[in-house]
């Protein structure tokens, strides 16, 4: 499936005359151009992230985050690769926002072609029936630059944070794990690694729904919603694309609630990086330093299961002190500041 477009650059920009081509992961040349633009890219923009693969590229292309991948976009210019772009959007819940994902090789840019891009993911995302488009990038000058020309409000700031595993000790995380554990003693932790046990499903889908009291500062997004179903979708995107997933439950020990969570998967294809997904706390539980101990107990359990484990990477919303803070208490570094633009079409 494709869609060729040509567009003109913007005012003060360098013509150009691109095609555009939505492709797919069985084509395995273009993916393979892709990755090594995107780690292109990476080198000057995010030193620090790890390279991506073309064989994990193509998976998140095939399953996305949970069920829904993105599509994703091919630019040349006179057959040369010179961008590439996603757009992604749910059906699960926000069906008004579409959100872009876009680069441009570093020895192609200021010619007009992240400009020819974003106006064509624009039109994209209205013809798929969407009112508000959000795009992100590195806080730089030239992601600055671009949001405003294209009116581009910042909504949002996210932290990115790293913890390298031979800088913590055990006995850090013990005495973590210890002082947390004296102020949740009413609670027991359930560890499962792979699916959650269909007995828990209902639990771990309503528990889930406590990820929207974090922070989403000025972006127009709706609360998500986690029927199991969805549940159930992000648990078989991630072991499709090879993810071992370990989730660790807080379970208040009289009343049987699940009172938290915490997700890490470690990926099969490069197994030293491990990469934090949700955690949280339901509201009524909060104030027994279950963040802390979730997400200390989790770093120990992993230390036994995953010895060969090096790093941990995380995202936090700049405005999200409590969660900051206990990173910050375990040793997580942080790498990159990224802005969150929206507005809408």
């Amino acid at each position: 499936m494709s869609e060729n477009r040509s567009r003109p650059a913007g005012p003060g920009e360098h013509a150009v005359d691109m095609e555009i081509a939505e492709f797919t992961p069985d084509d395995v040349a273009t993916v393979s151009e892709v990755v090594e633009l995107a780690n292109a890219v990476g080198k000057v923009d995010s030193p620090w992230v790890h390279p991506d693969t073309a064989a994990r590229y193509a998976m998140m292309m095939r399953h996305g985050w949970d069920g829904e991948p993105p599509r994703c976009f091919a630019a040349r210019d006179r057959g040369r690769l010179v961008g590439a772009a996603e757009l992604s959007v749910s059906e699960w819940d926000n069906t008004h926002l579409a959100w872009a994902g876009l680069s441009v090789h570093p020895d192609e840019r200021r010619r007009g072609h992240g400009s020819a891009l974003f106006g064509f993911l624009t039109e994209e995302a209205t013809r798929v029936g969407r009112r508000s488009i959000g795009l992100d990038g590195w806080e730089s000058p030239a992601t600055l630059g671009f949001a405003a020309r294209h009116r581009l409000p910042q909504r949002s700031a996210a932290i990115n944070r790293r913890q390298h595993l031979d800088e913590v000790t055990r006995e850090t995380l013990d005495r973590l794990y210890d002082d947390a554990r004296a102020a949740a003693s009413s609670y027991d932790l359930v560890g499962i690694s792979g699916p959650t046990p269909p007995d828990l499903l209902d639990a771990v889908a309503g528990m889930t729904v406590a990820i929207n009291d974090a922070p989403t500062d000025d972006l127009d997004i709706e609360d998500e919603v986690f029927p199991v179903e969805r549940i159930v979708a992000y648990e078989r995107a991630q072991q499709a694309q090879g993810h071992r997933m370990y989730r660790l439950l807080a379970r208040h020990r009289d009343t049987g609630e699940l009172a938290g969570h915490t997700v890490v998967v470690v990926e099969a294809e490069r197994p030293t990086i491990g990469d934090q997904h949700d955690t949280s706390v339901v509201r009524a539980h909060r104030g027994h330093r279950l963040g802390m101990l979730l997400k200390a107990g989790m770093l120990r359990w992993l230390l036994d299961e995953e010895p060969q484990l090096e790093t941990v990477y995380t995202w936090n919303a700049e405005s999200n002190d409590h969660m900051i803070d206990v990173n910050d208490k375990l040793g997580y570094r942080v790498m990159g500041r990224a802005l969150q633009f929206q507005r809408d079409i």
